[in-house]
């Protein structure tokens, strides 16, 4: 892989900074990334005790750390005598000169320069207090779910913010999901507040969001929670829709302003320090075997591992700009809001972010932004319309972050010819699980074409053979972790104390089977990489190769193929439906050189029925209705057969590899039900590869 940034002085940067002390603290003589990186996945106590001091959280920390024997199966406790409060980290800044928060939004024909909204972190700290103050007033208690149905605004922002200063847990959706499958997420949780926006902007144009929202709430009327709606875009604001219980934003707010709740006698907001492994916020999988999975994290290790993400391996300061585009669905949303604790400046988008090729090359210059995150699909689809280096200075400009899907080596290229030469391009990943990174940036390291730049500090990740065994350098495999980490999820909703007895058992195996049953005792993540060979004493970088799962990824979207399947389900499997589907089954097959994926739908119908066209338009429509466009196959196909596992389930995996490329030999046909149906799969995926080479 050839070399496409070296850092200057690695030796003056905050990790190899961290390794002076590391060396200070312990009688070491560690001389290298790789070196700490070692020592730090071996001895996770000291490495994570020293993590805390050196980026100096805001809380007890007390003496216990960590069992530094126990497996990752064992998800055990840390820092069980600490008391921590996630928002008191994120709000240490109180500075009336400092902007927290700039928020803009994509232009329409009525506004087509609509103004930056910002806020200083004095401002935004008053704000939270009046929410504290208003929250209270209407019952939130400690371990109550406080949920989102938001766009990318300064209030969603800080009502997460009060949320946590509370020790209420936060959940999050984005407002252009449908409103069905946000049931499917919050009727697992029952959330006592519902923040809301009324509308959004989106390819130039408005989105009335409150259909959406009565849509939601008619699914929740079992515990309607409190609804607050907010008024974040330039447009005026339309009341027709509103339901007469309904709360505005600035109503809300001024109670809490009354108020006064929730503050000591010098007035500074009493922040609820709980245990470090206290429930912070709740991030849902795509759903892809069953309802999607509601994944807990605890609020010490969503700290500790920002800290060290941000301070340490980042080099993020005070002085930096911070832009991530992403919307409030996505775990890059609390990644980016999680930068607050650096006391840095966060950007918010809302809106379409390649109408106009030039939006966000535009705000990196207007605003000075340093550190500019994306995904790997926007890079692609940027790549064939656009060179923001002959547009724009982009003199702020030193790293760029990609993450959503693997980022292609051209796309590498791409970016340091045509958007900035000197610049860290850090591929990233992480996901939802851990809702922090596995593998990714470091500004004292060099950045190989192709490669993820490092395997993160602390976080003892492998290659495994499907045997279980330990991949030797550049060879293919299975992304596992072997050490426990403090951003490991508690577990899935609900935990022992927040449902019956019953579901909490079926939450705890559920948890188990998800990252533990492939191999004993180790977290198995369901991405296929290759570890390289160390270079320039890296520790080897990352390749990866894709989701071992069936998540599907079309244009950096990700959802499950239960998405669809459900609808499916309710609109074409009833034996009384004129349409009748028998089975159906749905893969990603790889595009554009790997950079994306399309949906394939295949369908099972009776022997003597054929797939029409009024019947792939009716599920096209049913799919649209009922999910989103985004959700729609690009092809339906009629088969002869789904494949099954011996245990009754879709192999949607194996199909996936096979229609990309995999021989049927890679197959195990011995846990398969009807593993002769996979020649046809092999015969139809080259057919489909012809049709995108």
């Amino acid at each position: 892989m050839s070399l496409l940034y070296c850092p200057k002085n690695p030796q003056e940067t905050a990790t190899f900074r961290f390794l002076a002390r590391v060396n200070s603290l312990y009688g070491l003589s560690l001389l290298t990334y790789h070196d700490l990186y070692t020592w730090s996945t071996t001895h996770i106590d000291k490495f994570w005790s020293t993590v805390w001091d050196e980026t100096g959280v805001i809380g007890h920390k007390g003496a216990h750390i960590a069992d530094n024997a126990a497996l990752p199966s064992d998800n055990p406790p840390w820092f069980s005598d600490a008391r921590v409060n996630w928002a008191e980290n994120m709000l240490w800044c109180r500075s009336e000169e400092k902007t927290a928060l700039i928020e803009a939004t994509e232009p329409t024909p009525e506004y087509p320069v609509p103004r930056l909204r910002t806020t200083s972190y004095a401002e935004l700290y008053s704000l939270v207090a009046d929410l504290v103050s208003a929250m209270l007033h209407y019952g939130l208690k400690p371990g109550d779910r406080v949920a989102s149905y938001s766009s990318n605004c300064i209030e969603n922002v800080a009502a997460c913010l009060a949320t946590t200063a509370i020790g209420g847990i936060w959940v999050s959706a984005a407002a252009d999901f449908g409103p069905e499958g946000v049931l499917e997420r919050l009727e697992q949780v029952q959330p006592t507040f519902l923040f809301a926006v009324d509308a959004v902007v989106y390819n130039h144009k408005v989105h009335q969001h409150l259909p959406k929202v009565s849509t939601l709430l008619s699914g929740l009327a079992l515990k309607s929670p409190k609804v607050v709606i907010i008024h974040a875009i330039p447009h005026a604001e339309d009341r027709s829709q509103w339901q007469e219980e309904w709360l505005g934003w600035d109503n809300f707010l001024e109670q809490g302003r009354k108020l006064q709740l929730g503050r000591s006698a010098d007035g500074e907001i009493k922040w609820n320090r709980l245990q470090f492994d206290a429930p912070l916020w709740i991030l849902f999988s795509s759903g892809t075997t069953g309802r999607p999975k509601p994944i807990v994290h605890r609020a010490g290790g969503m700290l500790l591992q920002s800290k060290k993400e941000f301070a340490i391996c980042g080099d993020l300061c005070p002085d930096d700009v911070f832009f991530y585009y992403t919307t409030t669905g996505w775990m890059m949303w609390n990644f980016l809001v999680s930068g607050l604790t650096i006391g840095c400046t966060l950007v918010l988008y809302d809106g379409s972010p390649l109408r106009d090729m030039s939006l966000l090359w535009r705000l990196s210059d207007d605003l000075g932004i340093t550190a500019f995150g994306t995904s790997a699909k926007y890079l692609d689809q940027l790549s064939k319309r656009y060179q923001p280096r002959s547009h724009h200075k982009l003199s702020t400009l030193r790293q760029i972050y990609s993450t959503g899907s693997p980022l292609a080596p051209p796309l590498f290229d791409y970016v340091y010819e045509h958007i900035k030469p000197n610049i860290i391009l850090s591929s990233i990943t992480g996901g939802t699980d851990i809702c922090s990174l596995f593998a990714g940036m470091s500004t004292a390291l060099p950045v190989y074409r192709g490669e993820i730049q490092c395997r993160m500090l602390g976080m003892a990740i492998e290659s495994f053979t499907p045997a279980g065994s330990l991949n030797p350098p550049d060879e293919p495999g299975e992304l596992v972790c072997l050490r426990p980490f403090p951003c490991m999820p508690i577990g899935f909703w609900p935990l022992p104390n927040y449902g019956s007895e019953s579901d909490v058992s079926a939450a705890k195996k559920r948890f188990q089977d998800s990252y533990f049953a492939e191999f004993k005792g180790t977290w198995y993540h369901g991405d296929h990489i290759i570890i390289t060979r160390s270079k320039s004493g890296n520790g080897g970088g990352l390749i990866m190769l894709g989701r071992s799962d069936g998540v599907l990824n079309p244009g950096g979207i990700r959802f499950g193929s239960s998405e669809i399947y459900d609808v499916l389900d309710f609109a074409f499997s009833k034996s009384t439906c004129a349409q009748h589907l028998l089975d159906f089954l749905a893969i990603g097959q790889k595009i554009d050189n790997g950079t994306d994926e399309r949906v394939i739908l295949f369908v099972k119908l009776s022997e003597d029925e054929h797939l029409s066209l009024d019947l792939e338009s009716n599920i096209k429509a049913a799919i649209r209705e009922r999910r989103s466009p985004r959700h729609i196959p690009s092809r339906i196909i009629q088969v002869p057969d789904i494949p099954y596992t011996l245990n009754g389930k879709r192999v949607e995996v194996l199909v996936k590899k096979i229609v990309n490329g995999a021989p049927i030999s890679s197959v195990n046909p011995a846990t398969l039900s009807n593993p002769e149906c996979l020649s046809f799969y092999a015969s139809l995926g080259e057919e489909l590869r012809g049709e995108v080479s």
